[in-house]
């Protein structure tokens, strides 16, 4: 949240130096305040895990947050009991007439795939298309990072010689970005992927910045420069043990993963890997709501403004 202060304080041009967000008194008693209305798509087959991980992000700010859970239709879940899909979830087609201030698509093991041979592919372009006008902002993570990339911007995706698991250091490339106000300049965060975007395609397009990246994983927080996209190629909400059961479960598969990178400690997986990047993804998930949403959505809903870069 902002420090208010008067416009006037010496003070203010050192702390707008050092990235820190300040605001005038004048601002701040004409802000309007209520409730910020967020959307989560969760494509991901285990929902109440990812749900649960995406709350505990959401929730750690002041804001006062009203979520509602999203599935596709076209998608029969094979994971999540129908009857919890239908107790807390709701279709596109049930919210394609609402607005939103934010809205989050949650990652998919739907990677070697073509986007166009995933069985909600037209589903979700139809959503990403009511995006433009319906919400603000919007927070796409791993696949769907890479489905929202494409979508918007035609940067597609690339296969992997092999899976890139584990968890690596990231360099803040964009120190005065509002995205990575607070961060270290270097942090760590959690991979788990067979395809990637590059680098030089991100640089190229006019119409995307790339804040941060990693020399092991890549392209990581990439926003565009109309600060309606954000997104995030690894996996920051992760709790410390979910690559561990996704290593777990793939050596039960007769996959002979690698063991995932810097994750347990002394590359043992017999000991109890730490989350060394909890404090990172509490800190982006602040920023983007903080910096993305509530200091830029009207206060009216439909006040919002169609977004066509």
């Amino acid at each position: 949240m902002p420090v208010t202060i008067s416009k006037d304080l010496p003070a203010r041009k050192v702390l707008e130096s050092e990235n820190i967000f300040v605001m005038d008194e004048g601002r701040a008693k004409s802000q309007d305040i209520r409730p910020l209305h967020i959307a989560i798509l969760n494509l991901m087959p285990t929902k109440i895990v990812t749900e649960t991980q995406l709350l505990r992000l959401l929730s750690n700010t002041p804001l006062q947050l009203e979520i509602t859970l999203v599935q596709m239709k076209t998608h029969v879940s094979k994971h999540t009991p129908a009857s919890y899909l239908k107790q807390f979830y709701r279709t596109f087609d049930e919210i394609k007439n609402e607005n939103f201030d934010g809205l989050i698509v949650t990652g998919a093991p739907v990677e070697h795939l073509a986007f166009e041979n995933v069985d909600y592919w037209d589903e979700l372009c139809e959503l990403f298309d009511w995006s433009r006008s319906h919400v603000h902002s919007n927070l796409m993570i791993c696949w769907g990072a890479q489905a929202g990339l494409y979508y918007y911007y035609g940067i597609p995706k690339r296969e992997l010689q092999e899976k890139l698991s584990g968890v690596y250091a990231h360099k803040i490339l964009k120190p005065k970005h509002e995205l990575v106000r607070g961060f270290d300049e270097v942090f760590w965060a959690p991979h788990s992927r067979y395809t990637t975007v590059s680098v030089d395609d991100v640089k190229r397009h006019e119409k995307l910045e790339l804040v941060s990246a990693s020399d092991l994983a890549g392209a990581f927080l990439i926003v565009s420069r109309s600060r309606r996209n954000v997104f995030v190629t690894g996996h920051v909400e992760y709790d410390a043990n979910t690559l561990k059961l996704e290593y777990e479960r793939d050596l039960k598969k007769g996959l002979s993963p690698k063991i995932p990178e810097h994750y347990f400690p002394e590359n043992d997986p017999a000991r109890r890997p730490q989350s060394i990047w909890r404090s990172s993804a509490h800190l982006l998930f602040s920023n983007w709501l903080n910096y993305f949403v509530y200091q830029q959505t009207p206060y009216q809903l439909s006040e919002i403004k169609e977004e066509r870069e």
